[in-house]
């Protein structure tokens, strides 16, 4: 004979479980939703949030290219364009993340990549230009960013 739980007993204990599972479920979601919420009073409101994180600022490059060759245009224009965005897609990630990490948190999560992809970019600028005319120098002095708060 089968030590199985009856029949009638395995469904119990099913919906017994479902019904538990549904439960803590709800409820992680309540909490998660409402973790970051106040009391509603606006004393917990942070000085930080109310001033805003700051904007990143770059220096610009087009300005200091020497005159493009027009095989190197479409190349060029397309990684301006990837500078603009990526300064864009890191004053996005600035306000994201305001109040996280500690006091080198700007620089190492945002401002570091950032210089890295910038860069990038330029060199690839550098080499569009350098395959048909003189490549230019210095340009890497242009890829560092700084907050303005």
């Amino acid at each position: 004979m089968s030590r199985a739980l009856p029949k009638y007993n395995k469904r119990r204990v099913g919906f017994i479980g479902g019904a538990a599972a549904v439960a803590l479920t709800g409820a992680v979601i309540a909490g998660t939703a409402l973790a970051g919420e106040s009391s509603g009073d606006g004393a917990g409101a942070d000085a930080r949030t109310l001033a805003g994180p700051g904007t990143i600022s770059c220096p610009d490059v087009a300005p200091e290219l020497p005159s493009i060759p027009a095989s190197a245009q479409a190349e060029v224009t397309r990684n301006l364009g990837d500078l603009d965005q990526q300064i864009n897609e890191a004053n996005k990630r600035l306000v994201d993340t305001v109040g996280q990490g500690g006091p080198n948190f700007v620089q190492n999560a945002i401002l570091g990549p950032l210089e890295d992809k910038r860069v990038a970019a330029i060199n690839r600028i550098a080499t569009a230009i350098g395959r048909t005319a003189e490549r230019p120098a210095g340009l890497d002095s242009l890829a560092a960013c700084t907050l303005d708060k």
